[in-house]
């Protein structure tokens, strides 16, 4: 997983190929985000001297600490060839506020 962190979000990315993006569960819980998955696949091969069935089947969970708090009820998620990407935006109390200096 990779987390990158900019002034207005938090963005991970998890390469998850091959696994339907039904069968991957994100969480955040406080600070932590995770996220699970199962990889089902089965494969038939017949030709005319063999048969051949091969099945794999794994299942993995990879959880994370956030550096930084997240609004929980804006995060997205998005799997595009072989990659999730979950954009967390930041809490407006955890954005860098920039002050002004006035002169007198």
């Amino acid at each position: 997983m990779d987390v990158a962190e900019t002034a207005e979000q938090v963005v991970v990315k998890a390469e998850v190929p091959g696994i339907d993006p039904k069968d991957i569960n994100i969480s955040l819980q406080g600070d932590v985000l995770t996220v699970k998955g199962e990889k089902k696949s089965e494969r038939e091969e017949k030709k005319e001297s063999y048969h051949l069935v091969e099945r794999s089947y794994g299942a993995f969970s990879r959880s994370v600490a956030l550096p930084a708090a997240v609004d929980a009820d804006k995060v997205e998620a998005k799997y595009e060839k072989g990659v999730l990407t979950i954009t967390c935006p930041k809490k407006e109390t955890v954005k860098p506020k920039q002050i002004e200096t006035k002169a007198e």
